[in-house]
């Protein structure tokens, strides 16, 4: 889809915090974090809907697999995935470690956005990438 900012960041149009990629997926941190280690996985494939994506199972296999890379890059046992898909029409899944005094309270506040500078995006997404290389 021509305008899908998704779609631009797997073209490699737009650049992104990186942390997984294989022929039909690409996760990356998202810019407008609710924590460190906010990850987005999507499909490379343009979906509309998480719902639509016909390899379903193959998709929340790697979603797994980030995850359980966070909890451990990101020292925590808490990561809490969210499928809304309302601000981006490309289907995607949220994956946000959670820390005691994270300033979300009892479930995630979506308003609460952290400020993260760009070199700490960047050892964070490395973090990452390290774990799920193991």
């Amino acid at each position: 889809m021509e305008d899908c900012v998704f779609c631009k960041i797997v073209k490699g149009e737009i650049p992104s915090y990186k942390v997984y990629e294989d022929e039909k997926f690409i996760a990356f941190l998202d810019i407008k974090p609710r924590n460190p280690g906010h990850t987005l996985v999507i499909p490379k494939e343009h979906f509309r809907w998480v719902w639509d994506v016909p390899y379903l199972g193959e998709y929340f296999e790697v979603v797994g697999k980030i995850a359980n890379a966070i909890r451990k890059a990101m020292n925590t046992q808490w990561v809490v995935a969210l499928v809304i898909g309302e601000e981006v029409p490309h289907a995607h899944i949220w994956l946000i470690p959670r820390f005691e005094d994270d300033g979300h309270g009892g479930s995630i506040d979506l308003s609460n956005i952290k400020e993260i500078s760009k070199e700490e995006m960047e050892k964070i997404a490395q973090k990452i990438k390290e774990e799920i290389e193991k």
